[in-house]
């Protein structure tokens, strides 16, 4: 017999006055993940402190993209932020509604902001409800406007006329533009810090993306002449070589340019004119978006490395899961070098290798998210891939020994992958001997391929069998896979592909996380690096970031790879028990619990039991993201400690790792 189930009480709970209607600001701090994406500390630089601080300096390189101001100031001190740019300023009338109501600005006007990332009316408004204290200041022709905020409630708000200006600095002081000053919420986001690495990245990100912009950041100064190609040649190495004066579809130098020092030939620079979309007669793409405008500039070379890279951005947005500018990019540099050497070269051997960086301009921008991470245009693909083939192709008509060198790399990647796929034939087949499912491998229910729910699936790599059954018994079945090395995996530095097949562990990880082909099968959202924290466990990791360094890069510079961070000591009483990560912290904590505390060092991972370790890989998982600050760092960092055994490196042995044992 069914259960019955009074449901009166509850429906007359849910009445008339139990329905809100929230204000814009008071909505973004009870909903901030619509808005800003994640919370987190500013360990991560998806954090949403970040995104603050981007929404911010957007607005000024909007003003800058319109022809107005090429310097913006930019200074990040003790958690709190300023922004000043020198562009048109908001209008003064308008202040208070600009910077607090959802929905109110001019960038929904084309006239107004032709190229803006923030469309949506939000950004500004989501930082005045976030922080703690914001204020803004708009100069224009004279006056000023003032308007100072706390958690998102107005405080103050004046206007009046600028003083005489009596100097230069004063001219500079007043000048047309817009000033911002905020300091997070530590409500919202508890314990956070600003990392200036993760911000200085994003502000070298905004000179090379807008060419001839200034973005002073803590006294120093960000300034890019090339665009693109200073993006490019910073990451892989090398002076970068002069260009001509751009002009309608620039293109770089010809024959007589040197090349940078890690790339095969001259890197490949175009940047093309403003461009009108005309829609498709036979499937009417872009009908309803005739007079959108887009713009695309890439560069682009070949490298030694394996796997491929690309620096995808729109309207200054680094799009870092890509997007269909990127897709369309790929296909049109594909069908140009094909139309090129008039041969039907396969994508994977052009891509092999590949390093680029593309940016398009687009009046309006469709994101597969609020964070902007992902284009979602579709009306976009038929410009892009024509414009990109017919470029690649008149470079390499104008750059015939670099093409000769592109070619040699093509065709080397044709016979690598020939001799590739009969190791790979045999690597499966004896694979097929040894078990139906990945040894070794305790599988989750759901994958990165699963949409929604593929979100925040994890893979740890860990190291022996002790440490994957205290996981195993506390992990989240539903998003959490474990991978058990046996131990220290193989130094695969310097080595070709092909040795991948002939090491069963390293084999059967690749085919684990789905990466055999290249990362878009990576079946797991975040891939974490789960040993002990001793001199075997560093060793460990340092040799599975050498494997993914050295073949599948893009992991690492996607921010896929990270750290598990788990406590070295347990101080507890019979009342108590607090888990600390330094010495410092296990001091503080005894003293604090005073003499009759008990103190337990965990040496290992498998120490810590399954009821304890479920806390350390739960809500309050504490992840280290594995970060690149320059692509061309890599080969020299991953030659020093995982190369031959050099003088240099013995010595630096002897004076930090000796030392620190005794």
């Amino acid at each position: 017999m069914a259960k019955t189930v009074n449901t009166s009480k509850t429906a007359s709970d849910y009445d008339e006055s139990k329905v809100q209607t929230l204000s814009s600001l008071a909505h973004i701090r009870l909903r901030t993940g619509m808005y800003i994406g994640r919370r987190g500390d500013g360990s991560n630089p998806d954090d949403g402190v970040y995104v603050l601080l981007k929404e911010i300096i957007d607005n000024g390189v909007d003003e800058f993209i319109m022809g107005f101001g090429t310097t913006i100031e930019v200074q990040v001190k003790d958690g709190s932020v300023k922004v000043r740019d020198y562009g048109r300023g908001i209008p003064l009338g308008k202040l208070v509604e600009c910077v607090s109501m959802i929905n109110t600005g001019a960038k929904y006007n084309n006239d107004v902001f032709q190229f803006s990332v923030g469309l949506n009316g939000v950004g500004t408004k989501a930082v005045n409800a976030l922080a703690k204290h914001f204020r803004v200041v708009s100069f224009r022709d004279g006056e000023f406007a003032e308007a100072v905020f706390e958690y998102g409630i107005i405080k103050t708000n004046r206007r009046a006329k600028l003083p005489p200006l009596k100097s230069e600095a004063d001219a500079h002081k007043y000048a047309n533009g817009t000033f911002v000053e905020f300091t997070p919420d530590e409500e919202i986001f508890p314990n956070y810090q600003f990392n200036m690495e993760f911000i200085e990245k994003r502000i070298q990100n905004y000179a090379y993306l807008n060419a001839g912009l200034t973005i002073n950041f803590n006294g120093k100064h960000y300034h890019s002449e090339k665009g693109l190609y200073d993006l490019l040649s910073s990451e892989i190495g090398g002076p970068p070589a002069a260009l001509p004066a751009s002009g309608k579809g620039a293109s770089s130098k010809g024959d007589d340019e040197m090349p940078t020092t890690d790339s095969l030939y001259p890197i490949g620079y175009y940047k093309g004119a403003t461009h009108k979309t005309i829609p498709d007669e036979k499937s009417g793409e872009g009908a309803e978006n005739k007079n959108d405008v887009g713009q695309i500039e890439f560069a682009f070379t070949h490298t030694n490395n394996y796997g491929e890279q690309y620096f995808s951005f729109v309207n200054g947005q680094y799009t870092s899961d890509g997007g269909s500018h990127l897709a369309a990019f790929k296909e049109g540099f594909l069908k140009g070098i094909q139309a090129y050497f008039k041969k039907d070269f396969r994508s994977e051997d052009v891509r092999e290798g590949c390093i680029a960086a593309v940016a398009v301009k687009l009046k309006n921008p469709v994101f597969e998210s609020q964070t902007k991470n992902k284009l979602g245009n579709t009306d976009i693909r038929s410009w892009i891939v024509a414009e990109t083939k017919a470029a690649t192709e008149d470079w390499l008509h104008k750059n015939t020994d670099a093409a000769k060198k592109m070619e040699q790399k093509i065709e080397a990647n044709e016979t690598l992958r020939t001799e590739l796929n009969a190791v790979k034939k045999e690597a499966r087949e004896q694979a097929k001997k040894i078990a139906l499912k990945i040894p070794k491998l305790k599988d989750c229910k759901f994958h990165l391929d699963d949409g929604k729910h593929g979100e925040g699936t994890m893979i740890f790599l860990t190291e022996g069998d002790s440490a994957t059954g205290s996981m195993v018994g506390c992990r989240d079945v539903m998003k959490q896979a474990i991978f058990s090395l046996r131990g220290k995996v193989e130094n695969m530095y310097g080595k070709k592909r092909a040795a991948i097949y002939k090491n069963d562990e390293l084999y059967n990880m690749m085919m684990a996380l789905g990466i055999e082909n290249d990362i878009s099968g990576l079946r797991y959202d975040k891939i974490v690096i789960a040993t002990d924290a001793d001199y075997d466990g560093f060793h460990i990791r340092n040799l599975l970031l050498t494997f993914f360094l050295s073949y599948f890069e893009e992991l690492v510079t996607s921010g896929r790879v990270f750290i598990l961070e788990t406590p070295l000591f347990r101080v507890r009483t019979k009342k108590e028990t607090r888990y600390c990560y330094s010495e410092k912290e296990r001091d503080a904590d005894a003293k604090a619990l005073g003499a009759s505390c008990e103190v337990t060092r965990f040496k290992g991972l498998g120490e810590i039991s399954p009821k304890e370790f479920g806390q350390f890989i739960g809500e309050d998982i504490r992840l280290v993201p594995v970060a690149v600050s320059q692509l061309k760092g890599v080969p020299q960092v991953l030659s020093f400690y995982m190369g031959k055994n050099t003088p240099e490196r013995r010595t630096y042995i002897m004076k930090n790792l000796l030392e620190d044992a005794g």
